[in-house]
């Protein structure tokens, strides 16, 4: 892949790197309900990303490059380009004021932390796992 593909690639291909990753797509406004209720197993992170900001790309790669994947965790992946009324209602039903991007942890149905920007880093997931 050559230098302009790399800087100029389409969300097409941001996908198929995704799909790589074990994140779950949060499509639907039922799915808030349905992760709340995983987070009293597990601990549930909602990665809510910007496919056309180059700040929420770089956030998301250094995410997934620092992830250290395991049985205890569930990962949520919001695009929001594609689902803005579901980070909304993340938004909303959690009491987290929306920001992009930004990564929401829960456990017990609770939020335990949320980060945005440069704040959002693997380190913090694990330490709550």
């Amino acid at each position: 892949m050559g230098l302009l593909d790399k800087l100029f690639k389409s969300d097409g291909d941001e996908a198929k790197e995704k799909s790589e990753f074990p994140w779950t797509d949060l499509t639907d406004k039922d799915q808030i309900t349905i992760a709340k209720e995983e987070s009293k197993e597990k601990t549930i992170a909602i990665f809510k990303h910007s496919t056309s900001c180059g700040i929420s790309k770089m956030v998301l790669r250094n995410f997934e490059r620092e992830y250290e994947e395991n049985e205890k965790t569930k990962l949520y992946f919001l695009d929001l380009r594609k689902h803005r009324d579901v980070s909304n209602a993340v938004a909303d039903d959690l009491s987290v004021r929306h920001e992009s991007p930004q990564l929401i942890i829960m456990q017990n149905e609770e939020v335990v932390h949320h980060a945005s920007h440069q704040d959002i880093n693997a380190t913090k997931l694990k330490d709550l796992t």
